[in-house]
C-alpha cells in the first residue's frame, strides 16, 4: 500500500495550488520543499516581493512629482529604504504563512528537504542534516519551477553583479544600474531602483523590448519609460563585467558584431529569463525524458513518459508563468482524480506590474500576421478617457484584435495604467469565444478606465464613439 496518492516535489504557485486542490478531490497528499519556508520563488524572492516594492516605489514617486498636480502640496518625500524593505519582508511573510496555513487546513503533510525521484513510486527527502527518508506514493508531480538564467562569462554573487534575488535586497540605491534584459524581469526592477534614484540603462539583444509582446505595445512603452528617465541600448550584447574601483565595467557589444563600448555602473542587474529546475532530481536515474532546452516532457495530461510521474509549471514548456502554473495544478489534480482537467492555453494574460502597467492576452499583431490569419483592430486611447484624464494616468490605449471573418477576438493588449485587473474581462470573454461585438455592447459603468477596452472593442467591431 502506498503511503500517499501524490507528493508533490516543489511548492511554489504550480506546487502548492495542485496539493491543495487534490486534498480537496480526496487524495492524501503530500509536498516537499527544500526552503524553510513554502511558496516557492514567486511568494519568496520573485512575485510577491517585487510587486511589493513596486507600488512602494511608485508611492514614492507619486507623492514626489504627482501630488502637486492635483492640488496636494508636502514637503519633498525622503527615502526610507530599510523601511520599504521591511514592508517587502512582512508582505512575503505574510503570504508564506497563509501557505502554511493552507497545507495545515487541508491536512497536507509537509516535508523540509531537497526531493529526489528514486523511481516510479519513491521520493527521497534529504534534509539539511543530511538525514533521508522514503516516501512512498502513487503518483509524484514535479514542480520545481526555474532557475536564474546565467550571463556567460558573467559570475552573479548577488552583491555587485545581482539576479533578481539580489536586486530585491540590495542595501542602498545604486548610483547606475545597468540591466541585461529587457525582458518582464529586468523593466520591473529597473522602474524600481529608477523612481528611487538610480540611473538606469538597460541592454537587450533583440532590437525591441518584451519580447514577443506585441510590437505597437513594445515602442509606446519603451517611449513612456525612457520619459521616465531609463536608458536603453538595443540590438546589443553585455560580453564582461570586471570590477573596476568600487564599481563596475561593463563591456556592451552590438548583437552583431562591431565596435565595443565600455559603461559605468555600481550595480549590474542580470535578467535574461529563466531556465527549468531539474538538477538534483534524479530524473536521469528515474528515466524521465527532457526536450532539448532540459524542460521535463509531458503528454497533454502533464505525464511524463514513466507511469506515476508528471510534471507542471516552469519546468515543463509554455510560458513562465504562476497563473499559468496553478491552473496546471488544478487540471492535474483533477485528472488524477479520474475529472477532465484541462488548461486553455490559448487565453493566458501576461502582465508587466511597471507604471503604466502593460497586459497582454492571446495573439499579437505580429502572430497574427505570420499566421496569415486576417484580423481587424479596435485602438483606443486613454488620453480621451474620462476617468484616466481625472486621474492624470493618460498615458497608453488598449486594443482588440479580432478575427475579420468572425469577429471572434484573439488578442487584447493594453498599455496604461491598472492594466492588469483591465485585461481579465478580455481574458473571460476569450474563453467564451467571444467577439468584439459582444464586448463593444456589454455595458460599462463610466467613467472608468475599462470604458477605454469597450471602445477598442467598438473601433473593431465598427466605430468607437468617444475617438
Amino acid at each position: 500500500m502506498s503511503q500517499y496518492d501524490l507528493v508533490i516535489i516543489g511548492t511554489g504557485p504550480g506546487g502548492y495550488v495542485c496539493a491543495v486542490k487534490a486534498a480537496q478531490l480526496g487524495l492524501k497528499t503530500a509536498v516537499v520543499e527544500k526552503r524553510a519556508t513554502l511558496g516557492g520563488t514567486c511568494l519568496n524572492i520573485g512575485c510577491i516581493p517585487s510587486k511589493a516594492l513596486l507600488h512602494a516605489s511608485e508611492m514614492f514617486e507619486e507623492a514626489g512629482h504627482g501630488f502637486e498636480q492635483i492640488g496636494v502640496k508636502v514637503p519633498k518625500p525622503k527615502l526610507d529604504l530599510p523601511v520599504m524593505m521591511k514592508h517587502k519582508s512582512d508582505v512575503v511573510d505574510a503570504n508564506v504563512g497563509g501557505v502554511a496555513f493552507l497545507m495545515k487546513k487541508n491536512k497536507i503533510d509537509v516535508h523540509t528537504g531537497t526531493g529526489k525521484v528514486l523511481g516510479q513510486g519513491k521520493v527521497e527527502v534529504t534534509g539539511e542534516d543530511g538525514a533521508a527518508t522514503v516516501l512512498d506514493t502513487k503518483n509524484i508531480v514535479i514542480a520545481t519551477g526555474s532557475d536564474v538564467m546565467p550571463l556567460p562569462g558573467v559570475e552573479i554573487d548577488e552583491k555587485l553583479i545581482v539576479s533578481s534575488t539580489g536586486a530585491l535586497d540590495l542595501e542602498k540605491v545604486p548610483g547606475k544600474l545597468l540591466v541585461v534584459g529587457g525582458g518582464v524581469i529586468g523593466l520591473e526592477l529597473g522602474s524600481v531602483w529608477n523612481r528611487l534614484g538610480s540611473q538606469v540603462t538597460v541592454v537587450e539583444f533583440m532590437d525591441k523590448i518584451l519580447g514577443p509582446m506585441d510590437g505597437d505595445v513594445s515602442k509606446n512603452f519603451q517611449r513612456m519609460l525612457k520619459k521616465q528617465g531609463m536608458e536603453f541600448k538595443l540590438s546589443s550584447k553585455v560580453t564582461g563585467v570586471e570590477k573596476k574601483g568600487k564599481g563596475l565595467a561593463v563591456t556592451v557589444e552590438p548583437a552583431k558584431g562591431g565596435d565595443k563600448e565600455v559603461l559605468e555602473a555600481d550595480i549590474v542587474l542580470v535578467a535574461i529569463g529563466r531556465r527549468p529546475y531539474t538538477e538534483g532530481l534524479g530524473l536521469d536515474t528515474a528515466g524521465v525524458a527532457l526536450d532539448d532546452r532540459g524542460r521535463v516532457q509531458i503528454d497533454a495530461h502533464y505525464k511524463t513518459n514513466v507511469d506515476g510521474i508528471y510534471a507542471i509549471g516552469d519546468v515543463v514548456a509554455g510560458p513562465m508563468l504562476a497563473h499559468k502554473a496553478e491552473d496546471e495544478g488544478v487540471a492535474l489534480a483533477e485528472i488524477l482524480s479520474g475529472q477532465a482537467g484541462h488548461v486553455n492555453y490559448n487565453v493566458i494574460p501576461g502582465v508587466v506590474y511597471t507604471q503604466p502597467e502593460v497586459a497582454s492576452v492571446g495573439k499579437t499583431e505580429e502572430e497574427l500576421k505570420a499566421a496569415g490569419i486576417e484580423y481587424k483592430t479596435g485602438k483606443f486611447n486613454f488620453s480621451a478617457n474620462g476617468r484616466a484624464r481625472a486621474m492624470n494616468k493618460t498615458d497608453g490605449f488598449a486594443k482588440v484584435l479580432a478575427d475579420a471573418k468572425t469577429d471572434e477576438v484573439l488578442g487584447v493588449h493594453i498599455l496604461g495604467f491598472g492594466a492588469g485587473e483591465m485585461i481579465h474581462e478580455a481574458a473571460v470573454l476569450m474563453e467564451f469565444g467571444g467577439s468584439s461585438e459582444d464586448l463593444a455592447r456589454t455595458c460599462h459603468a463610466h467613467p472608468t478606465m475599462s470604458e477605454s477596452v469597450k471602445e477598442a472593442a467598438l473601433g473593431a467591431f465598427f466605430k468607437s464613439i468617444h475617438s
